[in-house]
């Protein structure tokens, strides 16, 4: 259940990144509340993608799933 609401706020995200090139890919989403992603494409080896991640993803899922705690690249 969790996956799938986290699947669809990065679908939501998803345009964006991809308009820079990018893309982001959901690795796990554990029972805890931490997300794994991996950021792909420019995302993966650009300067900002931990602003991105944190600024970004991570705020957008939080918002959209309280019960998330924390996102982290993989």
């Amino acid at each position: 259940m969790l996956k799938e609401k986290v699947e669809k706020v990065l679908n939501e995200l998803r345009p964006f990144l991809q308009s820079e090139g990018g893309n982001v890919e959901l690795v796990d989403v554990s029972e805890n509340g931490i997300v794994k992603v991996r950021l792909t494409g420019a995302c993966g080896c650009c300067p900002m993608s931990t602003y991105t991640l944190k600024m970004g993803i991570e705020q957008k899922i939080k918002e959209a799933i309280p019960e998330i705690k924390e996102v982290k690249q993989v």
